[in-house]
């Protein structure tokens, strides 16, 4: 099967999927799953995500009335959620909101900036799975990019960038980041949550993208290029020279460990994909790059950032070398998102070996689609490891399908609060 059919039959099969009350379109996580009792609206698996998806297919086709009115209905719900919203995130709260409305050019933004104001506290901005966990101290707040402080400043400069006025949420932000962050002897870390919030020391560090030191740092690397505040750059390069302590050279590459201290239940200590792996900290590089910081440890950040991409070239996957490893295919933690970053790294660099194997991915998700438009994960502890077919943009067949778009088309991908910066230098997209 093409690119371009998988893509359309998967869309297809999404669109299936949604279905409406009152507020308007929702999705479930997965096929035959209940209606969420929560985030609806969101990014991760929420039919927000959905915005994504439809900005990604505007680049090779008109939308049909059916889009135009999902699309309508998704801005709708987002902008109702925003008065109650309590959570922050960049996956499922007012982070998230700001990003399916600005990729939809949907108004909305500044009331979300607002109530981003308004929840937070003197301390940051408080998850509800903080307060109802044992691990932690009441009033604890996160650091990183996809939960915490980190993703607040990624949302405000995101907003600033479509003319929302958010200097006010992201100066907030930066003052939290850097009251948190802690002195090392090769520079300075974050924890995901600050030292004095945890009841059992020492702390779990998930140092790569989404949860860690490489995600607070590549944010701050952008504040300063973008409010022209160089103390914020400098700070990101001590964070990223951190970085560098804690990984190791393998394969030609460079990677970082997903979790420090690692132990066997966190599964592979080394992973490849945007979230925990060298994929998504590729970004940390293009960030430091995009802010002018021409060298980290005395090797330039175009260097790291490809040795990071080296190490996912040459670590096996798409394979599933063993039960466990690799056995998802979709933005966050899977084949989908290392593809994307790869085309995207093929279309700055004109690299053959980029495309080489960014095709090779994508023809691994045709091949583990089989005759079905959509694609099934596995979970290698449960007795039955085929897990049902996920929808939404980040672990389902909507972010999946829209890779696959890209490569039929060879668009460069719309730009998002977390791509736009190493996507701006790519050049318009090719209809």
């Amino acid at each position: 099967m093409k690119y371009g059919e998988l893509a359309e039959a998967a869309w297809t099969w999404v669109l299936d999927q949604v279905q409406w009350d009152d507020d308007g379109p929702w999705i479930p996580e997965f096929l035959g799953a209940e209606k969420p009792t929560e985030f609806l609206h969101g990014t991760y698996t929420g039919v927000g995500g959905l915005a994504y998806a439809l900005a990604e297919i505007e680049l090779t086709r008109p939308w049909t009335t059916a889009e135009r009115e999902l699309a309508d209905g998704i801005a709708a719900r987002v902008r109702g959620s925003i008065p109650t919203e309590s959570s922050i995130s960049f996956f499922d709260g007012l982070v998230s909101s700001i990003g399916v409305l600005t990729v939809l050019g949907e108004p909305g933004v500044d009331a979300a900036v607002e109530r981003a104001l308004e929840i937070g506290t003197a301390t940051g901005w408080q998850e509800g799975f903080l307060a109802e966990s044992d691990s932690y101290e009441p009033g604890a707040v996160c650091n990183d990019l996809t939960l915490g402080t980190g993703g607040v400043l990624l949302g405000a400069l995101w907003a600033i960038r479509h003319g929302v006025p958010a200097h006010e949420l992201a100066d907030r932000a930066i003052e939290r980041l850097l009251a948190e962050q802690e002195e090392t002897a090769a520079g300075v870390n974050w924890l995901f949550v600050p030292r004095r919030y945890l009841r059992e020391p020492p702390p779990l560090e998930m140092p790569n993208l989404t949860h860690g030191l490489a995600g607070i740092a590549a944010v701050l690397a952008l504040a300063g290029a973008e409010l022209d505040r160089p103390e914020l750059i400098e700070t990101a390069r001590l964070g990223a020279e951190h970085l560098i302590t804690m990984g190791r050279s393998a394969g030609g590459g460079f990677e970082v460990p997903r979790a420090v201290p690692w132990s066997e239940r966190h599964g592979d200590e080394y992973t490849y994909n945007w979230c925990h792996g060298p994929a998504g900290t590729a970004l940390l590089f293009d960030a430091l790059e995009y802010a002018g910081v021409d060298a980290v440890a005395g090797v330039s950040s175009a260097t790291w950032r490809q040795r990071l991409l080296d190490a996912v070239r040459h670590s096996g996957i798409p394979k599933r070398l063993h039960p466990g490893f690799w056995d998802n295919d979709g933005r966050c933690c899977g084949t989908a998102g290392v593809a994307d970053a790869f085309l995207t790294s093929y279309q700055r660099t004109n690299d053959p070996a980029d495309l080489a194997f960014a095709t090779h991915l994508a023809d691994t998700l045709v091949a583990n689609a089989g005759s079905s438009p959509y694609w099934r994960f596995l979970e290698h502890k449960n007795d039955d490891p085929l897990l049902p077919p996920g929808i939404g943009w980040m672990q389902g067949a909507a972010g999946i399908a829209t890779v696959l778009f890209r490569f039929e088309a060879q668009t460069t991908a719309v730009p998002r609060m977390d791509n736009w910066w190493p996507v701006q230098k790519v050049g318009p997209p090719t209809k």
